[in-house]
């Protein structure tokens, strides 16, 4: 073989050994740590919720009242009349209703009526909870 043929060969040789101590690198722990450690952070005063701060924390164990629940997953309907919701409070729309008992209407809620999603979206609450808040939207009918 002519030595114009190994020149390209001794050349990249040569490269790879000058430069492969560049690509080694410390592999400690303290050393992998600073290399993932992050840039820097942002912080917004009051940003930040712990559990101590929750609201969610701070609420009573057990049940809801049918207002809280009302307030919470029907109102979005209930107040405005959506998809055909009666309104809370509207005796001409409540009183047929009424009139099939509070079983059917406790009926309704768990288990979803015409437009209205089974637990009227709220999954986690109880019968107790559903019985409550039939209770609250028929309150004074």
């Amino acid at each position: 073989m002519h030595l114009s043929n190994r020149i390209p060969l001794l050349i990249t040789l040569a490269m790879s050994l000058i430069s492969a101590p560049s690509f080694a690198q410390d592999l400690s722990e303290a050393a992998v740590a600073k290399r993932i450690a992050p840039v820097g952070s942002v912080y917004l005063d009051g940003g930040i919720v712990t559990a101590q701060q929750s609201t969610v924390a701070d609420e009573p164990a057990g049940p809801r009242t049918g207002e809280k629940i009302y307030n919470t997953y029907c109102v979005a309907c209930h107040a405005t009349g959506a998809a055909g919701a009666p309104l809370k409070g509207n005796v001409q729309a409540w009183q047929p209703r009424i009139a099939q008992g509070k079983n059917i209407l406790i009926k309704h809620a768990t288990e979803g009526f015409n437009a209205m999603p089974a637990r009227g979206t709220c999954a986690d609450c109880s019968d107790d909870e559903i019985a409550a808040t039939v209770e609250f939207l028929i309150q004074g009918i």
